[in-house]
């Protein structure tokens, strides 16, 4: 198995599923966003080798593949953003690349596409048939048509070349190892509530968005992985809360005591979110099972103590 992306939030823990089954994983990762902390307890793992690569770049590597699972991308609105064209690269040659090696290797594909393909949506809760509503040449576009045209260069390896393809399209994951600083509203009002500092809502908080436990979020994908199933198949929480709703909960769990502050809604920013599962249930017999106040209370426990240390 190759996960590219693997030293990052979600990649690590696929990683972690991957050798609890039993395959060896090949973990490429360029550090832009990632970090080596992420994945160091796996270093003495007989099945597990890191390879410090840019996906941009040629991707090689020796002896049988039987699986690529392309997660390196930039994916919080703040990294996308500073990094718009190594974002841009990644999602265009580095799904070229990622996918050559596949074909190479007769391997099976899945890529990690997201629920910003679907922009600021027309259609709720959104199912895979809808197209989306995307301004491409909006701050936000870097990511979301980046996400766009790797999937539709997935498609066009597994038409003309065979490749077996599997597209998630990944809505809000929150769990562990979530940097403090990524800018992603769970963590952001994880860390300020932790700190006793205000909770920063942007607008007036009446946007909504649906979050998903990470270890939710990765049963998903390897189900989907081994489906029969090209996709794309949204996989995602389908409980919707709004922004402010959040930030009570958080403060709920953390007990803090912080106040709310309002700021201006970045642009582009999408008003509703959230996941229509339906052929996630039919197909892959998946739907996630973490509740959001059991999931949060295990993210602030781990936040606090990377704060600590």
């Amino acid at each position: 198995m190759v996960v590219t992306g693997a030293a990052g939030f979600l990649g690590s823990h696929l990683c972690d599923a991957l050798l609890a089954d039993g395959d060896e994983v090949v973990a490429i990762d360029n550090l832009s966003t990632g970090k080596l902390g992420n994945v160091e307890h796996l270093f003495g793992h007989d099945g597990f080798t890191f390879v410090r690569h840019d996906v941009s770049t040629y991707v090689w590597v020796p002896g049988p593949v039987d699986v690529v699972l392309h997660f390196a991308s930039p994916a919080s609105p703040r990294d996308y953003l500073e990094l718009p064209i190594p974002t841009l690269k990644v999602g265009s040659l580095g799904t070229h690349n990622t996918l050559g090696l596949a074909k190479d290797k007769g391997a099976r594909y899945l890529l990690a596409s997201t629920s910003e393909v679907y922009g600021d949506p027309q259609v709720h809760p959104q199912p895979e048939t809808y197209w989306g509503h995307v301004n491409p040449v909006g701050p936000r576009g870097v990511y979301d048509e980046a996400k766009r045209f790797a999937e539709a260069m997935a498609m066009a390896y597994h038409r003309a070349h065979g490749i077996e393809v599997r597209i998630a399209r990944i809505f809000n994951t929150f769990g562990e190892r979530m940097r403090p600083g990524d800018g992603r509203v769970v963590s952001n009002f994880l860390v300020q509530a932790l700190r006793g500092e205000p909770l920063t809502v942007y607008g007036e908080g009446e946007q909504t968005r649906s979050f998903c436990y990470v270890a939710d979020q990765v049963a998903g994908l390897l189900t989907l992985l081994d489906a029969d199933h090209v996709g794309p198949v949204n996989v995602g929480n389908p409980e919707e809360h709004t922004v402010a709703e959040l930030a009570r909960i958080v403060l709920e769990v953390t007990g803090s005591s912080s106040s709310l502050v309002f700021a201006p809604l970045p642009v582009d920013d999408p008003s509703q979110r959230r996941p229509d599962i339906t052929l996630a249930r039919q197909l892959l017999g998946w739907e996630p099972t973490v509740a959001l106040r059991d999931g949060l209370t295990r993210t602030a426990r781990w936040l606090a103590a990377a704060l600590d240390g």
